[in-house]
C-alpha cells in the first residue's frame, strides 16, 4: 500500500518541485528552454501511452485473438473524445497566449491559466490509477516497476509543467508564494484522480483494458492538440524536436528497463 500510495504522489511531488522555481529562478524562462521542455513532455506522454498503456491493454485481450486490438482502439478513441469534450467546456487560457478557448466566461486569466494545465494533468492522473488499478488486479502483468516507471516519467514531465505555470504568473505581477500556490494547484487532480481510480478498481477489472487505452487516448489529445503545436510554432521549433527525442527515450528506457 505504501508504494502504491508513493506512486500516486510522485506525479504530483513533480509539479510542486517544478512550481518550486519561482523561488529561485528570477527571469522568465527562455523560448527555447520552453519548446524544449514541452517536447520533453510530449515524449514521455507518447512512450508511456504505448508502452504503459496500449501493449498492457492488448496484452489484458489475449483471449480475443486476432481481435485483441478491440478494447484498445475503442478506449484510445473514447479517450481522446472525452478529452476533446473536455477542451471544448472548460475554460482555459494557455501560456504565451491571448485567445482562451473552452466556453466564453468571466474568470481570471490567472485562473484559466491553471486550468489550462489542469486538464493536461487529467488523463496523467487517470493513467497512474489506472496502471496500478491493474497491478492490484493481477491482470496484463502490470507489476510494480511498470506502476512506478510511468509515475516516475510523468513526475519528470510535470515539472517543467509546474514552472511553465507559476513563473510566468510570478513574472505578470504575482507574489511568488500565490505563484507558486496556483502551481502547485494545477497539479492536485493527478492524485484525486488516481484514487478515485484504485478505489473503484474492484468493480473495473472487467473493463481495464478499456480504461487503460482511454487514458493512453486522453494523453495523446494533449500531446497532438496542445504540446507539439507550441514546439512547432515560431522560432526554435527544433528544440521541441530535440526535447520530444529525450523525452520518448527516457521514457522507453525506464519502462523497458524497469519492467
Amino acid at each position: 500500500m505504501k508504494s502504491i500510495l508513493f506512486g500516486i504522489l510522485l506525479p504530483f511531488a513533480g509539479t510542486t518541485l517544478g512550481a518550486a522555481c519561482v523561488f529561485f529562478m528570477r527571469k522568465r524562462m527562455g523560448e527555447k528552454l520552453q519548446k524544449t521542455l514541452a517536447g520533453f513532455a510530449g515524449g514521455v506522454m507518447v512512450a508511456a501511452s504505448v508502452w504503459s498503456l496500449l501493449i498492457p491493454a492488448m496484452d489484458m485481450s489475449d483471449d480475443l485473438g486476432k481481435l485483441a486490438f478491440i478494447p484498445a482502439v475503442t478506449g484510445f478513441v473514447l479517450g481522446i473524445l472525452f478529452l476533446l469534450g473536455l477542451d471544448s467546456l472548460i475554460p482555459h487560457l494557455h501560456v504565451n497566449e491571448e485567445k482562451p478557448e473552452g466556453v466564453k466566461s468571466h474568470l481570471k486569466k490567472t485562473t484559466m491559466l491553471v486550468l489550462a494545465v489542469t486538464l493536461h494533468n487529467i488523463p496523467e492522473g487517470m493513467a497512474v490509477g489506472v496502471v496500478f488499478a491493474g497491478m492490484q488486479s493481477m491482470e496484463g502483468n502490470i507489476t510494480l516497476m511498470n506502476a512506478l516507471a510511468l509515475s516516475i516519467g510523468i513526475a519528470i514531465q510535470n515539472f517543467p509543467e509546474g514552472a511553465i505555470i507559476s513563473m510566468p504568473l510570478h513574472v505578470n505581477g504575482m507574489g511568488k508564494g500565490m505563484a507558486f500556490a496556483y502551481g502547485t494547484l494545477s497539479g492536485v487532480v493527478e492524485p484525486l484522480g488516481a484514487l478515485i481510480t484504485l478505489w473503484l478498481s474492484a468493480y473495473l477489472v472487467p473493463i481495464m483494458p478499456y480504461l487503460l487505452s482511454f487514458a493512453a487516448g486522453a494523453m495523446m489529445y494533449v500531446v497532438v492538440e496542445e504540446l507539439i503545436p507550441e514546439t512547432s510554432q515560431g522560432k526554435h521549433t527544433n528544440w521541441g524536436t530535440i526535447g520530444f527525442a529525450l523525452g520518448f527515450s527516457v521514457m522507453m528506457m525506464m519502462d523497458v528497463a524497469l519492467g
